[in-house]
């Protein structure tokens, strides 16, 4: 309650409608994304060439599932065409068993869709190809 009081008052206070306010409450931190990422590093790294249990995420955005050069993956990653966007990364971090059936990534998933924005903020700064 005390948040959306304070989201009343800001957007008061700064000229905003009142639905513009949890838009800015909810703007991803990357910040907090690094230390989500934690949960990720156990099997993946972000610099190109890398890898560990997982293939290296540099390079993730618009890369299409299972077509990283030189990683082994499920013929069912291999098959799902996904491309690899905010979109399709929050969909499959969400519930990997589930949005790709078949593949090998033995993650539960992040459940809290704002721990999900902040993780692909934070990736979307620390994988990109230069």
């Amino acid at each position: 309650m005390f948040n959306t009081i304070r989201r009343a008052a800001l957007a008061g206070a700064f000229g905003f409608a009142a639905i513009a306010a949890p838009q800015i409450a909810s703007a991803a931190d990357a910040a907090n994304g690094e230390k989500i990422f934690r949960k990720c590093a156990t099997c993946h790294v972000l610099e190109e060439g890398g890898r560990k249990i997982g293939p290296s995420l540099y390079g993730i955005f618009g890369r299409t599932s299972g077509t990283l050069e030189g990683f082994r993956y499920s013929k069912a990653m291999q098959e799902a065409g996904v491309v690899w966007s905010e979109e399709t990364i929050d969909e499959y971090i969400a519930n990997p068993r589930g949005y790709i059936k078949g593949n090998r990534m033995a993650f539960v998933g992040i459940k809290k869709a704002d721990e999900r924005a902040d993780l692909i903020a934070y990736l979307k700064t620390a994988t990109a190809a230069e």
